[in-house]
């Protein structure tokens, strides 16, 4: 099998600054890790390939820093990375990298199944991976569990809120998973050794051929209108008392506060 994994490096804290001007993050000098959820899916997409063999690639779009989330990629054991970066890329929104990233696929050859985390943790849109299948053109399937590939076809069991469900999915195509398909492995010495010799291969616009039009801040449909990090919360207050006096005096407070 040839599989694709697209991840995300995001903010490894939650002391996020915001550039006031273009409303995105500031990632410079800013420690980052691979997304929790990107992580489970490259893990997957190593146990498809120990089950049925093949290659696995895992690419990510982003400035020359997120080199190093694909190297904690090659240490955990895949085959190949790229980095997609190109100044034509900054400020995309989940239409723009979608479109980059489904252009990308397109380069790599024939590929069978393409993974993502189901969100990236600071963005939290869940866009990304449904958007590469659209404009690919192929199908997907979201919130993976479970995967076994048999005869061209995925059978995918999904999370849903109350119950899972078990779907087909014909292949090509697309899966997102969540946290609760797997564990992670640890990367090994090995890999970490291979990782640091490795050269990254960095795809820019032009190796892309991609549309002008679909790309970076120019090329993104949404219009962030103000974007901040929310004011800490307060500490509360501890009411005193037996059980009785306590709910007695909750009562008043949410009376006062006219919530009841």
């Amino acid at each position: 099998m040839e599989i694709v994994v697209c991840i995300k490096q995001v903010p490894d804290t939650t002391e996020v600054k915001i550039n006031p001007e273009t409303n995105t993050l500031i990632r410079d000098g800013v420690p980052s890790i691979i997304n929790p959820f990107d992580e489970n899916a490259i893990e997957a997409a190593l146990q498809l390939r120990e089950k049925h063999g093949g290659k696995v690639m895992v690419i990510t779009m982003g400035p020359p820093q997120a080199a190093e989330a694909l190297r904690a990629a090659i240490a955990m054991g895949v085959d190949e990375v790229a980095l997609i970066s190109d100044r034509a890329f900054a400020g995309s929104d989940t239409w723009a990298t979608s479109y980059t990233l489904s252009q990308a696929i397109k380069k790599l050859g024939k590929i069978d199944l393409i993974l993502c985390g189901k969100q990236a943790i600071d963005g939290d849109t869940a866009q990304v991976g449904p958007g590469i299948a659209e404009w690919l053109g192929i199908p997907q399937v979201t919130f993976a569990v479970k995967i076994e590939i048999n005869n061209n076809v995925a059978k995918v069991e999904r999370m849903l809120e109350e119950v899972n469900e078990v779907v087909e999915m014909p292949l090509p195509g697309v899966l997102t998973v969540v946290k609760q398909i797997n564990e992670p492995r640890m990367p090994s010495l090995k890999g970490m050794l291979k990782a640091k010799k490795t050269e990254i291969k960095t795809l820019s616009a032009a190796v892309l051929e991609a549309d002008p039009s679909n790309l970076g801040l120019n090329g993104s449909p949404t219009n962030v209108m103000k974007i901040f990090t929310p004011p800490p919360k307060g500490g509360g207050e501890m009411l005193q008392g037996d059980a009785s006096e306590m709910v007695d005096a909750l009562i008043g407070k949410l009376k006062e506060r006219k919530t009841i």
